[in-house]
C-alpha cells in the first residue's frame, strides 16, 4: 500500500490515504480465502495508520473481492488517464457532468 499524505483541512492537519498497489495470489492458491485475508491485513494497518481512505485500481476479477471487504465506488474519486509517448490513449472515461454543464 502506498501512503500519501493529503493537505491539512480545518478538521484535521494530519492527513494521509492509501492506495493499494498490488495483491497477487498465485492461480493454484486462488478462491480460498487468501486473497480477502490480505485485503482485512492491509484494511488494518490503514485503520492503524489512521488513513482517511484507501483505494485501489482493481482487475476485473478482483473487484467482488474488493466489493465485499468494505470498497465500493465514489461519484466523488476521478481519474485523467495522461498519454505518455509511445502509448495509444484508451477511450475517453463517461463524463460525469450534465451535457450543459460541460465546458
Amino acid at each position: 500500500m502506498a501512503v500519501t499524505r493529503r493537505v491539512p483541512s480545518p478538521r484535521a492537519l494530519d492527513r494521509a490515504s492509501g492506495d493499494v498497489q498490488c495483491v497477487y495470489v498465485v492461480p493454484g492458491e486462488r478462491d480460498n480465502g487468501l486473497g480477502g485475508r490480505m485485503i482485512d491485513a492491509v484494511l488494518e494497518l490503514a485503520h492503524e495508520m489512521r488513513l482517511e481512505r484507501v483505494t485501489v485500481h482493481s482487475s476485473d476479477r478482483a473487484v467482488h473481492a474488493y466489493s465485499r471487504h468494505g470498497f465500493g465506488m465514489s461519484p466523488r474519486l476521478l481519474q485523467a488517464d495522461i498519454p505518455l509517448p509511445g502509448r495509444r490513449p484508451g477511450p475517453p472515461a463517461p463524463s460525469v457532468l450534465p451535457d450543459r454543464d460541460r465546458r
